[in-house]
């Protein structure tokens, strides 16, 4: 079985919890506003945003390998955020699998013709995934630190 893409279950964010260890970390996965160090079951609540939509990415082993969600940023865009694949698996297509699913999940869920995310400007793995998944960086939505990029689907 491919690794595929669920909702996320309460028991998943116990797996995820483990990825983070350190206060820059979670800062940079999930921004300042979430607290380090926090309780893994506290995480749903924690990582609420209103109509989002929380998945991990299964592997062919059924252990969790990703973690990702959604969520309408206005009229027209829908926003990926808080993306993060297991330390475990990284390097090995993962996160191309994962983004790639969440942002099929993301149109057939919302229908919004434009798909928006974040990424440290540092985070070269990254920035070149979302570059050869065809997103756009967006300077004047942009930071010094963090790159807006967007990918249209129209």
């Amino acid at each position: 079985m491919p690794p595929s893409l669920r909702p996320a279950l309460l028991r998943d964010y116990a797996v995820i919890a483990q990825w983070i260890n350190n206060t820059e970390a979670c800062a940079r996965w999930a921004g300042p506003q979430l607290p380090f160090p926090f309780v893994s079951t506290d995480l749903p609540a924690l990582l609420a945003k209103p109509e989002a939509q929380a998945f991990v990415l299964v592997a062919k082993n059924g252990e969790v390998a990703g973690f990702a969600q959604f969520w309408r940023r206005d009229a027209r865009r829908v926003h990926l955020g808080r993306i993060i694949v297991s330390p475990s698996v990284r390097g090995l297509g993962y996160g191309r699998i994962l983004c790639e699913q969440l942002m099929q999940q993301a149109i057939r869920t919302t229908g919004a013709p434009v798909i928006s995310l974040r990424v440290y400007r540092d985070n070269a793995g990254a920035l070149h995934l979302y570059h050869q998944l065809g997103f756009a960086a967006i300077e004047s939505d942009s930071n010094a630190e963090v790159l807006a990029m967007e990918y249209r689907c129209e």
